[in-house]
């Protein structure tokens, strides 16, 4: 049973993971930053997460379930498929704005190569992964997307749009421009692209 004071520790090394691994990468920042950030001590970390690998996990698995809670409970009450992944774009939007941190560790660090070749992805990723193509079979099924395409190569396409548009507008907060694009523009250009992929 942990204690609260573990309890807090385990919460400041996330948050101290998280700053850091946003401002200068995962490579570049050592277990001994985040644990001084933290307040705390390496053991402690290696106590938790078992090293730096594991704690990137936790911040990614942390910030994964409840956004996937979300998804799961607002896809029951969809219609199609269509619309239901257009939901997912707004669950998506919702969990990302507002924490350029979580949004750089998910754009920057993600999927990110690690050692000799492993890419490592979180559980809470591959999840959200398996949501989206089962809802393009849905809408496959439901007659709101053609069925000649792949569902694995549109749900890859779908996924990878929402991404590419988060990633700019990130980066174009960091080189000053307050306000590049706006959360409606970014569904009225991802609701365009839907309507491409229904039947003809």
């Amino acid at each position: 049973m942990t204690t609260p004071m573990s309890d807090s520790s385990r919460t400041r090394l996330l948050a101290a993971g998280k700053a850091l691994f946003a401002r200068n990468g995962f490579e570049k920042t050592s277990t001994s930053a985040v644990a001084r950030e933290a307040g705390t001590s390496e053991s402690q970390l290696v106590r938790y997460f078992t090293g730096k690998a594991g704690l990137l996990d936790a911040i990614f698995e942390e910030a994964w379930r409840p956004m996937n809670a979300r998804i799961h409970d607002m896809l029951a009450d969809a219609g199609s498929g269509r619309i239901a992944v257009s939901g997912v774009l707004t669950a998506v939007l919702s969990a990302l704005d507002g924490d350029d941190q979580l949004a750089t560790l998910f754009l920057f660090e993600g999927r990110r190569i690690r050692g000799d070749s492993e890419v490592r992805l979180s559980a809470g990723f591959i999840e959200f992964n398996d949501v989206v193509q089962r809802l393009v079979r849905r809408g496959q099924k439901d007659g709101s997307f053609d069925a000649a395409f792949d569902a694995t190569a549109l749900s890859a396409a779908l996924i990878g749009s929402v991404e590419a548009m988060i990633r700019e507008r990130l980066l174009a907060k960091r080189d000053g421009i307050t306000s590049p694009f706006s959360d409606k523009q970014l569904h009225k250009i991802f609701v365009a692209m839907l309507d491409g992929f229904a039947p003809r």
